[in-house]
């Protein structure tokens, strides 16, 4: 019975793509910036190959072992963005040739003039904001009026705050479905983001109960063939939400970075023959857009804490993939947004012959490779990496 567990570190990036200026990400380098942190310790990574893959620097703080554990390869992005949706649509076999819209100057009038009809409530800000910032900036002026408090980044989404007092998470989540209803075509922004809050005047704090509503994939993905074939996808953190549930069997939701670590070692102990689809989001949420090196490298050393763990779990038919969908440097103090970076894949199972695979063209290598270790066919892009 093979199970491929598929881990991705949520913005774990290993060094800036060749067209990163570009997208204004010259020198960004996520690994490098979290090794300059004295909690930088990653010695089971190390063993699997993690600082063997082309390119890996940091600083001298670790080395490449010659003989990894791991089928290793560094990852470049076909598609045109940097983001969490299309990052991890490629990470299945979707290459997206467009980017998906942003907005760097708010959304248009006639978004705004439907999305405040529907909903009966006026907006705010409607402006590129930090989210932390956001609610401390406009908080108060929503308390008072009630207006929603609308706002976007360097990425594709629409996010909506909201005081848990003023509007109510379910009622959040139902302008969300709103919003995400309005924002197709041209304005079919990657997510609808809720971000409730909770707190007075000069101390509101974000709250876990974000919900993510996400385009549907506008092709078949490696997820749609497993669940097709009768495999089962099971989808841990915001998986199900990247993807809209789209080929997804049965999913859970966690609060971050540990409890998902648990679910993993759960589902491992658990009986089923396909896909176990982990996003562990901490590093990118919590740390690289607060520029936080320490709390980055803190993270990555409690999941390299965790491997041995995962890895003891494992069957003998097992595959685990650990990879990541795009970069957030930590380090990079001219934005905190997602940096266009290569990222690492480490495959490890008794079935799998630990290789160097150099640099591969595309994330979708992954798809093709849990396609082929299952026995699945399917038409996606990507080449088998088996």
């Amino acid at each position: 019975m093979k199970r491929v567990f598929l881990i991705v570190l949520d913005s774990f990036g290993i060094g800036q793509m060749p067209d990163a200026a570009q997208y204004g990400d010259m020198g960004t380098n996520t690994i490098r910036s979290c090794a300059t942190s004295k909690y930088f310790q990653m010695p089971n990574m190390q063993k699997l190959g993690l600082f063997d893959i082309d390119g890996v620097d940091v600083n001298g703080k670790a080395g490449p072992v010659g003989q990894p554990a791991a089928r290793i390869a560094r990852m470049t992005e076909a598609s045109k963005g940097k983001d969490t949706t299309i990052g991890h649509w490629e990470i299945a076999g979707l290459v997206s040739q467009t980017p998906l819209p942003t907005y760097p100057d708010g959304f248009p009038k006639e978004v705004l003039d439907a999305f405040s009809e529907k909903t009966g409530r006026g907006v705010l800000c409607n402006k590129p904001y930090s989210g932390t910032e956001v609610i401390k900036v406009y908080g108060d002026e929503h308390v008072k009026t009630g207006d929603l408090i609308v706002y976007t980044s360097a990425d594709s989404v629409f996010q909506i705050a909201a005081h848990e007092d003023v509007v109510p998470v379910e009622q959040l989540y139902e302008y969300c479905r709103i919003a995400r209803e309005i924002l197709v075509g041209k304005h079919g922004v990657g997510r609808v983001i809720a971000r409730p809050f909770v707190g007075e005047n000069g101390n509101y704090t974000r709250t876990p109960r974000r919900h993510d509503f996400s385009l549907v994939p506008p092709e078949k993905t490696m997820l749609s063939h497993l669940s097709e074939a009768g495999k089962d996808v099971i989808a841990v953190g915001k998986i199900y939400d990247i993807f809209a549930g789209a080929g997804i069997t049965e999913h859970t939701y966690t609060s971050g970075n540990a409890e998902g670590i648990e679910k993993t070692l759960e589902y491992l102990k658990k009986d089923f023959e396909g896909l176990c689809f982990i996003n562990l989001v901490d590093y990118d949420m919590l740390y690289g857009h607060r520029n936080d090196i320490d709390g980055y490298a803190k993270a990555l050393a409690f999941f390299d804490e965790k491997l041995p763990q995962i890895m003891a779990g494992m069957k003998e038919e097992d595959m685990l993939i650990i990879t990541a969908d795009h970069g957030c440097d930590p380090g990079y103090t001219v934005s905190t947004d997602h940096s266009r970076e290569y990222t690492p894949c480490l495959m490890y199972g008794k079935n799998v012959t630990p290789e160097n695979l150099g640099t591969r063209e595309t994330f979708a290598d992954i798809g093709a490779t849990v396609l082929s270790y299952l026995g699945v066919p399917g038409e996606i892009k990507g080449s088998s990496m088996l």
